[in-house]
């Protein structure tokens, strides 16, 4: 096998990694929401807040886009990383909560909440600082952000072990401790404050050089690069709100029960903001033939709104019948499962040729 045609398997293998594991996540969500989850562990069971996991697919759909027909160039890479990262995080939120609610239903619940709990310092770590110092020719500007390359490095890899190691509670887990933590050296989780500043500092500085690219760009490169400085700036802009708040606020529990309004809609707006820097990529992928991959991209406009419309179709009917199962005979049952995956098998093959023959006529 060529070295090309090795990429390309391993590109969507690991898109398709992603999507397996936000599909898992539809699935411990469903499993969770009927387990009995004490009310003290203030476990966001909303539709919505799961759906919002939906955008993080662009992460895996741009990046093995990328990868695919680029191996050589870090960017599809790091999104196809960033991409493993946040559907891992996704899926452990609810397999934590339902194996902690649900004792022995699913192999050590506990340590993968301990993983989840330190996993989003490189998942956001790595999309805010090398996605934007090496974007659109996988290379830094020059070398004067070397430094900055290094100290980014450092940061993610220091506040990893600090938050890994920290002695404290894990969220939404009724008190349950870190696995991982030094219980009895609380000046880990002091050195993970000290750090903490650092990271949305090193993001500012990645947006900042990728900004100074834009100025210094002409013709096609320049429309290229302008809309990921943009979604770059926004995401340093909020997240650097976020973490003084959580500097101002730390000993509030954010999303909550009781937990201040506004942190809480800042640290969704923080959150959701990461899924704008992969879809800027796809616009300038798309718009600007970045890359000439025009054939995949069509292909993916194809699969891509296919998939999240199948999604969301089995996940409202899982909510709704079983609902409805509930309300009728006041208990949980499989039926729900069992009817929406016959719906998603009938509805896949006249959905994919309406997508397709919609992005043929437009594309």
């Amino acid at each position: 096998m060529s070295t090309r045609a090795a990429s390309w398997w391993l590109a969507w293998s690991l898109a398709g990694l992603s999507l397996a594991m936000f599909l898992a996540n539809v699935v411990l969500f469903v499993l969770a929401r009927s387990a009995h989850v004490p009310s003290g562990w203030d476990v966001d069971f909303s539709v919505g807040s799961m759906l919002g996991g939906t955008l993080f697919l662009a992460f895996p759909v741009v990046g093995a886009l990328i990868a695919s027909k680029r191996p050589d160039n870090p960017t599809g890479w790091i999104l196809l990383a960033d991409g493993l990262l946040w559907t891992f995080l996704g899926m452990s939120d609810y397999y934590g909560v339902y194996g902690m609610a649900s004792p022995g239903s699913v192999p050590f619940p506990i340590v993968v909440a301990g993983l989840n709990h330190w996993l989003w310092v490189p998942a956001v770590g790595i999309l805010g600082t090398y996605l934007l110092l090496l974007f659109p020719d996988g290379r830094l500007p020059s070398r004067r952000w070397r430094p900055l390359a290094w100290l980014s490095g450092a940061v993610i890899v220091v506040l990893s072990v600090c938050v890994v190691l920290g002695p404290e509670p894990l969220e939404h887990l009724g008190g349950a401790r870190n696995p991982f933590g030094l219980e009895g050296q609380s000046w880990v989780e002091q050195a993970g404050f000290a750090v903490l500043p650092l990271l949305p500092l090193c993001m500012l500085a990645s947006a900042t050089s990728l900004v100074l690219r834009f100025r210094g760009s002409r013709g096609e490169e320049r429309q290229q690069i302008k809309w990921i400085a943009f979604a770059a700036s926004l995401v340093g802009l909020i997240y650097l709100v976020a973490m003084v708040a959580s500097l101002l606020f730390p000993s509030e529990a954010w999303l909550t029960a009781g937990s201040r309004w506004w942190l809480d809609l800042l640290v969704h707006a923080a959150l959701l903001s990461f899924a704008t820097v992969p879809i800027a990529v796809g616009i300038a992928v798309l718009r600007y033939r970045l890359y000439a991959i025009d054939l995949i991209i069509n292909r993916a406009l194809v699969y891509g709104p296919l998939t999240v419309t199948l999604v969301l179709v089995y996940v409202v009917g899982v909510v709704g019948l079983q609902a409805i199962v509930r309300a009728l005979s006041g208990q949980e049952s499989t039926l729900a499962v069992v009817a929406s995956t016959l719906v998603i098998a009938a509805l896949f093959n006249p959905l994919r040729h309406s997508v397709q023959g919609l992005v043929d006529r437009h594309f």
